[in-house]
């Protein structure tokens, strides 16, 4: 639990964030603690981008539109991949991490231009920076089922599912998030420019390799391998392998990998 809570401490929670006891109550579903990605001082350090299904539209548009926003703030804008999670509820989420936290609201102006460019019939909070989330892992209220971070290539078989039905081992969890890479200070300022100027931007790194047990991911290598496609099994368990996770998860199961 301590690992998971160093790296959640890492990427995404500020500095006057609640105590490791009362997160590790959160994150093992003893308790609901929502938390704000900004903290008291006014300063953001991370974003949140929600991708929620549709009512009334059935399979996995959703995860797809999630999945092209993601190479593209990869491809085109040259950032760090993102964090991948499922809500227990109806939605995916993308999770971007700041290396310097930034005023809320030169946070909430970049994360409009990221929506108006590449995914604007998404709506956002006027102030959904600061608004708290539900940090994952954790238990939903509605559904009961956990929302959790998630290797992207797991991600279409969850397009019909809320959630998973156990709780992630939390070394997994910190496993998922130990290779991701914070967007750097001159990486935010030159992609807000861009934003602003509607400028073309070229990548700033090669497109993101998925790991192999040769490559492991570390924190000092590019940013861990985003899968935005249908992997195979046998992809996400060499994958797994690499994080030193033992694929033994209810989601490793399921009938959407036997076709």
């Amino acid at each position: 639990m301590q690992k998971l809570i160093a790296e959640l401490m890492r990427l995404y929670l500020p500095a006057d964030t609640p105590p490791p006891e009362v997160l590790a109550a959160h994150l093992l579903g003893q308790q609901s603690v929502p938390v704000s990605l900004t903290g008291n001082d006014g300063l953001a350090r991370a974003m949140m981008i929600p991708f929620r299904k549709a009512k009334g539209i059935d399979g996995d548009a959703h995860w797809r539109r999630l999945c092209e926003v993601a190479n593209a703030l990869q491809e085109t804008l040259g950032l760090p991949a993102p964090a991948v999670s499922i809500s227990g509820g109806d939605a995916y989420y993308l999770w971007l991490s700041l290396a310097t936290p930034v005023p809320a609201e030169r946070a909430q102006t970049f994360l409009e231009r990221l929506r108006d460019t590449y995914f604007p019939e998404i709506e956002l909070a006027p102030d959904a920076v600061q608004a708290p989330v539900a940090l994952p892992p954790c238990l939903h209220p509605r559904t009961g089922k956990w929302a959790a971070f998630i290797h992207p290539g797991m991600g279409a078989s969850f397009a019909d599912e809320p959630g998973l039905d156990m709780a992630p081992p939390p070394l997994g969890q910190a496993a998922f998030l130990e290779g991701l890479e914070s967007i750097g200070d001159e990486q935010f300022e030159r992609v807000f420019d861009v934003l602003e100027t509607g400028r073309e931007s070229e990548p700033a790194v090669a497109p993101l390799l998925t790991p192999t047990p040769a490559q492991p991911v570390s924190r000092h290598a590019p940013a861990a391998g985003l899968l935005l496609k249908d992997a195979t099994l046998e992809d996400i368990v060499r994958h797994l392998h690499a994080l030193n996770i033992e694929p033994t998860f209810r989601h490793l199961l399921t009938p959407a990998w036997r076709d």
